[in-house]
């Protein structure tokens, strides 16, 4: 409920770990004295180094009155009796707030609020609640300050948890439930290799640096200035608990009250004691961080992903508007904007289509985020902007630089510029150059990889293409600093967007604002400080790429930041000098109708454009391991992307037309009409929320009628004034020079009101010559006087400054190749080696060029200095910071943090007077040595450069400091201290050695000459190919034990693109058709760890999915995980809490979880289907499937009609629930298809008999031999049970009746399977054998599959197979892309055994069945005709029979297997069951109930013919909804196995044994 605030542009963040020196979590608690007196009394307080207290150290605190009497603890029982229900929370709040009073009143020094008392009977109050109530009562009483708080809980587990509660006044949280899991996890050998104090100690580590990054990122300091400050938003808290429990908290739009918070806890007490039947094994994952089916709602889900991209690479409309569909249902229940609607009822408002503006006028206004080439690969980042250019929208380079051809118009017209260029604190590849070519230059101001924060790119994303572009080094980790060098002040942000006007005076100034309360003031001050145009991004947005702290915290939606800044600048009257913009997963047309009648003119898109592109939401971008190519700099991974600027382009079009639509029914002819008239929006009619309602009205009022007669859009142009600039007055005489022709010289006088002195002209220089600029000292400009701030900012190559007196802050910022010289004036009398002559933040950013000044700068110097030779005569505080490049010589003290966050180029820092080593060990206690080594300046080459750059800072600043140390230069070399980047080091050992042995190489083979001929090199060199990257580990190794050792070693990252796949093998076809046992073979446990090791744990699972992947959401990544960690017993706990079956799916299943495998877009996918085998084969064989049967009966009697997997699972479901379950079978054994519907080789029985023997032994009563509706009257059976279930299948075959169908040796494939089956069970012969006959099965798919397996054992003279489709391709065609099942060529295991005996595929394809030809009433024969397929304009596929394809094709028996028509009807009609067109069951949407009062249905007699896995989900489901029929609150789980908590206020209906 709470979203953390951060600082933008107000205030200036930290960086908490390059920066840590500054921060301190330490703090003093206890009593307080009056700050105003100096006592003894004041130091009586206790002292924690960190806010997170062990189970001892709150022993130590609470037992400190036998050693310091005085320091009395009290602890205060935060929990309530059940019994008392929704009441008892709020009577729980008072009771802990007044008996914390009474226990100050009676001397405690320590308060402790505990929750240990929750249990069966006692439910636990929030200890956020509780602690924020506690707090403000004894403020209000003036109590506060004589008493420590300390929480001690079992809800506190992440980083925010603990932000929160010492944020609203807590001093020290105990979160004793996640030392309890430490110590459960250890016992258990998950967590392994560490003692359990050892753990804790690491958590308490992981939660200090967590609060210090929150902390940070506000630019708090000490744990201090942070308790109690409250620096949150809440989002959806009712005013009520605001006022109670956190006073003066913002809480724009309400939401949950009292009462909710009340039920909300009740149903988490409900959840973990209500049932006591169901014990999960383990916590469920109830996907909060990545999407889960059933769990938390996401915005990007499978169906968005896979219909967006089938829409825009087919041109698909039909899918566009399922993509709509479901991206509007997922908006709907994720966001704010999904509580509101257009208010288009009126009508007379309407206008016609053709008067709305066209698409291409619309897609103008569309932008793509800003996202870096190098977080996105090349062919990415290009797409995104030929795709923009192409429809007149702008594509945005993130902060990553760009190349400057990108900007060549390509010889087909297109072209790779990205308009806008983004400038963010990490200026990487921030040149003149880059500023002067973008139509819009955009300052990040608060979102980087997440609200707050900026972002990092690991070295292995550093390429070399990367790293030119950034002008730093391969392979080196880039940070990104916090936003606080030079943009963190509204000041500071004024000069940037004046020094970027200066840059490029025909582009639009940029502010990128994230959504946080009071963002609407900060935009008015941007729009004073002359930005032409604002973003406010949405907390969704960013790149992911951060702690989930953040992901998760920071920020608030777009809908509240973009309607607050709206109505303040129209309030201010300042809308209408600015273009505002918004961004943050904006997915439909709708989206952009409410963001444009919010107030937005602008739109952007990030992750729809790359999901366009071909991304699948894997949230893996920063691990250089992207399945399709988007987000990867791995060239082997890049190939693998997909994306063309036509998918872009595509969606785009489809949007826009979307939106010229509502546009038309809401009577707006042009997207600038709509801005602002929020009056057109209300709240959805059928929203309503049983916690409390959210208040949106503050979002609805419109700003036109909160001031009339203002602007409410842009209609006016800021006033830059850049030609009255000093340099732009200087251009006419510089004109020839800047042209190429001429030299030029001049002096100038200048003042401390001329900033940005020199980048006017670089603007120039750059727009003529581009990146190379001018020759050297093409332009000299010889200053003297007090130079304002951005002196020389972006200095373009060929133009060199020479100032003569002092310099404000920024001189040389993004220094571009120009050449900067500073000194005092030459008549001062002052040391200008101790007096400092340029101020804050210079050489901030530079990519290249020099800087010599004498004398000393203030603080930061050369921040994320890329490329600049700079000397200087001493620097203050955090000196070379993020440095990544250059060299930087200081010849004189330097302050503290020196070189924090360094990673590349050199430093030479000539140490302070002293003996030598003293000297040495003085400049090391004032440097950050965590990401450098100091050493000395021992190579002579370097030592030769070293001196010759101080002899050549002599010259041209005329420095005595620089005169000294030349002329003594032997004595002072060892007082240099070098240093040097470790990464950077790494980086160039690496190229040194790399370059060594390529001279060797060359040299050996000059030295050998030509012997042999051509071709003789060439054999040799075939003789050795390359070798493949995919490896197939088990081919490679023999022995399995040395296949475990190489297992411990495997690359789980790239595990999908370095190993083959491999599943369950078959058996020799030649061996096994002789025989009925199971056909495949298992791996062995170390095979699986290898198969498991591809799996790519995306964050986006298509294999969950259930349009296309598990239909019973199998959390498949995750038991994947734990088979990789060889943790079998967690992977089988897993598995289990979605599949009660999986020994049948993982024998049975076609396995479309396969199809929709990340991995199978581009290669093979991970071999889902065979792990989920081993691991149940294995539970079985380590006896862990003992029968548990419930603790409980409910009482309640169920009956279950037809054991196939649907009937059996919910049979297992309703079991374990505790209900009385007996299960109907008319054939002789339990099982229905799955006994005698699958033959013996593809499901042993022994396998299905011993999953009934385990149910039975559980409390199931199976009943065999019973055909209700036809021997036992379906009424009684209805009488005798509280709820009956249907789950009879869809048994009723479709046939082909056609001439002679009434000819015997003509039988329906499913006769022909259970006859065999029997037979085989019982030892007898069968009496419908294939034995010497020539088999026809007519009809494909699984069941004619199983027919000519089942016929080749049984002796058929022959096997012919045909198939009224033509036969699929080998590769997926258009019309089945990625995730769909992957209807492509496939050999089964009868189609192999055909093969083996007759050398042939049984199949034939395209044709069809006309007549039945017998003789003495049997078949002999089969006249068939060819058919062809063609697909009409409408894309449907229509059939013809091609004439004169008439043919003959023997037969002695014939097996139909085309499929099932629906249930028998029977039974249906004896419980008078509506029935559906198609002759299913009829239910309504969503729901498994019939139209008879306490009858359900499930199965294929409900949804049709389908797979054994949607039997087993329909099973499932179908019991869940039953369980709730039954009794008021089900325990049993919904599809991905997580069961929903039920929210419910009503005490009466938790259901808790006695």
């Amino acid at each position: 409920y709470f979203r953390e605030l951060f600082a933008q542009v107000t205030n200036p963040p930290i960086d908490p770990i390059r920066e840590k020196i500054v921060m301190s979590l330490a703090c003093h608690v206890g009593p307080e004295g009056n700050l105003l007196e100096i006592s003894e009394r004041q130091v009586q307080r206790l002292s924690l180094e960190s806010p997170i207290l062990t189970d001892g150290e709150l022993a130590a605190i609470c037992g400190m009155a036998d050693k310091h009497p005085g320091w009395v603890a009290h602890t205060i029982d935060t929990t309530f009796e059940l019994n008392e229900g929704a009441g008892g929370f709020a009577q729980a709040l008072d009771r802990v707030c007044n008996e914390a009073e009474q226990a100050i009143g009676n001397g405690a020094r320590v308060l402790v609020l505990s929750d240990r008392a929750a249990g069966l009977q006692r439910v636990a109050v929030s200890a956020l609640l509780a602690a924020g109530a506690t707090h403000h009562h004894l403020v209000a009483a003036k109590l506060r300050a004589r008493v420590a708080l300390i929480v001690d809980t079992g809800e506190a587990r992440e980083t925010h948890h603990f932000c929160t509660l010492v944020g609203y006044g807590v001093d020290a949280v105990c979160p004793y439930m996640v030392y309890e899991a430490l110590a459960k996890l250890h016992r258990e050998n998950v967590l392994v290799g560490f003692t359990v104090p050892e753990l804790i100690a690491r958590f308490r580590l992981a939660v200090d640096d967590g609060i210090r990054k929150v902390m940070s990122k506000m630019g708090i300091s000490t744990l201090q200035s942070y308790k109690g400050a409250q620096i949150f938003e809440a989002l959806g808290i009712a005013n009520e608990v605001v006022e109670r429990c956190f006073v003066g908290t913002a809480s724009r739009v309400g939401g949950t009250t009292l009462a909710g918070f009340a039920a909300d806890a009740l149903a988490m007490h409900n959840a973990a004691y209500g049932n006591s039947n169901a014990v999960p094994p383990a916590l469920g994952d109830e996907g909060e961080y990545n999407w889960r089916r059933g769990g938390a709602r996401h915005v990007n889900t499978p169906a968005t992903v896979s219909n967006m991209q089938d829409a825009v690479r087919r041109e698909n409309k039909a899918a566009w508007e399922a993509y709509t569909a479901e991206a509007q249902a997922s908006v709907r229940d994720c966001t704010l904007r999904g509580l509101l609607e257009l208010d288009d009822d009126d009508t007379t408002h309407a206008v016609p289509i053709d008067k709305v503006e066209p698409w291409t006028s619309i897609v103008k206004r569309f932008c793509t985020g800003a996202m870096s080439y190098g977080s996105i690969s090349k062919e990415a980042h290009t797409a995104l902007a030929v795709a923009m250019n192409a429809i007149g929208g702008k594509s945005n380079s993130g902060e990553g630089g760009e190349d400057a051809e990108r900007s060549i118009v390509r010889a087909d017209g297109s072209c790779a510029r990205s308009a806008i260029k983004q400038v963010a604190s990490g200026r990487f590849g921030v040149t003149s150059n880059y500023l002067a070519d973008a139509d819009e230059l955009q300052i990040k101001m608060a979102q980087g990889a997440k609200a707050g924060e900026g972002g990092e790119l690991l070295g292995t994303k550093v390429s070399a293409d990367i790293a030119r572009t950034r002008h730093t080094t391969p392979g080196v980790t880039l940070v990104s600093p916090p936003p606080h060098h030079d943009i963190y002040s509204i000041e500071d942000l004024k000069q940037l967007i004046y020094d970027l006007k200066s840059a490029n005076e025909g582009a639009r100034v940029s502010v990128k604002l994230v959504s946080e309360v009071g963002v609407g003031v900060v935009a008015a001050g941007v729009v004073k400080a002359l930005a032409d145009h604002i973003l406010v991004a949405g907390h969704d947005g960013g790149t992911g790429a951060a702690r989930w702290t953040g992901i998760k915290y920071a920020g608030l939606p777009w809908e509240l930041g973009l309607a607050e800044t709206h109505q303040t600048l129209v309030l201010n009257g300042l809308r209408g000098r600015v273009v505002l913009q918004t961004d943050g997963q904006l997915k439909t047309a709708r989206d952009v109708a409410i963001a444009a009648l919010l107030g937005a003119e602008e739109f952007g898109f990030a992750t729809a454009p790359l999901v366009a592109l071909g991304c699948v939401y894997l949230r893996r971008c920063h691990q250089n391991s992207c399945a399709v190519g988007v987000a990867t700099q791995d060239p082997e991974l890049r190939a693998k992307f997909g994306g063309q600027p036509e998918h872009v382009i595509n969606f785009f079009h489809y949007l826009a037309e979307d939106l010229r639509t509502l546009m038309a029914r809401l009577g707006f002819c042009t997207v600038r009409e709509m801005v602002g008239h929020a009056e057109r929006l209300r709240v959805r009619t059928d929203y309503a929320s049983a916690k409390g309602a959210l208040d949106l009205s503050s979002l609805l009022q419109p700003a036109h009628e909160m001031r009339r007669g203002v602007a409410t859009h842009s209609v006016e142009q800021q006033q830059h004034d850049v030609a009255g600039r000093l340099d732009a007055r200087l251009l006419p005489q510089l004109q020839e020079a800047l042209q190429g022709g001429t030299t030029a010289d001049i002096e100038v006088a200048i003042g401390n009101t001329d900033r940005a002195f020199g980048t006017v002209l670089s603007y120039h220089v750059s727009r003529k010559h581009g990146l190379s600029g001018l020759a050297a000292g093409t332009v000299r400009l010889r200053l003297r006087g007090s130079a304002g701030q951005s002196l020389g900012a972006f200095l373009a190559p060929g133009l060199a400054i020479e100032l003569e007196g002092d310099a404000n802050d920024y001189v040389g910022k993004g220094l571009s190749g120009g050449q900067l010289v500073l000194f005092p004036p030459r008549d001062a009398q002052f040391d200008a080696s101790s007096n400092v002559i340029v101020g804050n933040v210079c050489l901030f950013g530079a990519t290249s060029g020099e800087m010599f000044v004498r004398g000393v700068a203030a603080e930061r110097f050369a921040v994320r200095n890329s490329g600049a030779l700079a000397v200087v005569e001493g620097v203050g505080d955090h000196g070379c910071e993020y440095m990544t490049g250059g060299r930087v010589v200081v010849l004189g003290a330097v302050g503290r943090n020196f070189a924090a966050g360094m990673s590349g180029g050199i430093a030479y820092v000539l140490a302070e007077d002293g003996e030598v080593g003293a000297a040495r060990h003085g400049f090391a206690a004032k440097c950050n040595v965590e990401s450098v080594e100091l050493t000395v300046v021992a190579d002579a080459g370097e030592v030769q450069w070293l001196r010759e750059t101080i002899e050549r800072h002599a010259e041209l600043t005329g420095s005595l400091k620089a005169r000294e140390v030349v002329a003594r230069f032997d004595e002072l070399l060892p007082r240099f201290v070098k240093v040097l980047p470790t990464d950077y080091k790494r980086v160039l050992e690496e190229e040194a050695a790399k370059a060594k042995a390529e001279a060797e190489a060359k040299a050996k083979d000059e030295t050998k000459g030509d012997s042999g001929s051509d071709s003789e090199r060439t054999v040799c060199a075939d003789t050795h190919p390359k070798t493949s990257s995919i490896i197939d580990i088990e081919d490679a190794l023999v022995d399995d034990a040395q296949l475990a050792d190489r297992a411990r070693k495997l690359d789980k990252l790239r595990g999908f693109v370095r190993y083959a796949r491999r599943g369950d093998r078959y058996r020799a076809a030649t061996k096994r058709a002789g025989d009925w046992s199971e056909i495949s073979t298992r791996q062995t446990r170390a095979s699986l760890q290898v198969q498991a090791a591809r799996c790519i744990d995306c964050g986006v699972p298509f294999c969950q999915s259930d349009a296309d992947g598990c239909p019973i959401g199998n959390v498949i990544p995750k038991w994947n995980e734990l088979v990789f960690r060889d943790q079998w017993r967690e992977a089988f706990d897993r598995l289990m809490a979605t599949n009660n079956f999986p020994e049948f799916t993982g024998r049975v299943c076609p396995a479309p979880c396969e199809g929709a495998c990340v991995a199978g877009i581009s290669a093979q996918p991970v071999a889902i289907k065979s792990i989920e085998a081993a691991i149940i084969d294995h539970a079985w064989a380590m006896g862990w499937m003992a029968p548990v049967p419930p603790q409980h009966r409910t009482g309640h009697a169920v009956a279950v009609i037809g054991s196939g997997p649907a009937g059996l699972a919910a049979a297992d479901q309703l079991n374990s629930a505790g209900h009385s379950v007996t299960v109907y079978e008319r054939e002789d054994r339990i099982g229905g298809l799955l006994t005698y519907g699958i033959p013996n080789m593809k499901l042993d029985k022994r396998v299905v008999q011993r999953r009934v023997d385990k149910m039975e032994a559980e409390g199931v009563c199976f009943v065999t031999g019973v055909n209700v509706g036809v021997t036992l009257a379906a009424a009684d059976l209805r009488n005798s049970h509280d709820a009956v279930l249907l789950a009879t299948g869809a048994t009723w075959p479709r046939d082909l009746r056609i001439d002679g169908r009434d000819l015997d040796g003509v039988h329906f494939a499913m006769d022909f399977l259970s006859v065999s089956t029997k037979a085989l069970l019982r030892s007898t012969a069968t009496p419908l054998s294939a034995a010497g006959k020539r088999v026809v099965v007519i009809g494909g798919g699984d069941t004619g599959n199983d027919c000519i397996g089942t016929a080749v054992r049984q002796g058929a003279a022959s096997v012919v197979n045909f198939e009224l489709l033509p036969q699929p391709p080998a590769q997926r065609a258009a019309d089945n892309p990625w995730p769909q099942f992957p209807r492509v060529f496939k050999i089964d295991y009868g189609h192999e055994e055909v093969i083996a005996r007759w050398g042939r595929d049984p199949r034939e394809y395209c044709i069809s069945a006309k007549r039945f030809i017998g003789a003495n009433g049997c078949i002999e024969a089969i006249e068939t005709v060819r058919v062809e397929w063609t697909k009409d304009d409408a894309g449907r596929w229509t059939m013809e029979e091609v004439a004169g394809s008439e043919e003959r094709h023997d037969a002695d028996l014939v097996l139909l297997a085309m499929g099932f028509t629906g249930p028998e009807n029977q039974l249906l009609e004896q419980l008078a069951v509506a029935q559906t067109p198609r002759s299913n069951i009829s239910t309504p949407e969503g729901s498994y109930r019939t139209c008879v009062d306490s009858v359900f249905a499930a199965g294929d007699c409900r949804r049709g013919q389908s797979l054994v896995v949607w039997g087993i989900n329909e099973g499932r489901q179908a019991a869940r909804e039953i369980d709730t029929f039954l009794q008021p609150v089900s325990h049993l789980p919904v599809s991905g196995g997580i069961i929903p908590r039920t929210v419910s206020a009503q005490p009466e209906e938790i259901s808790v044994p006695a």
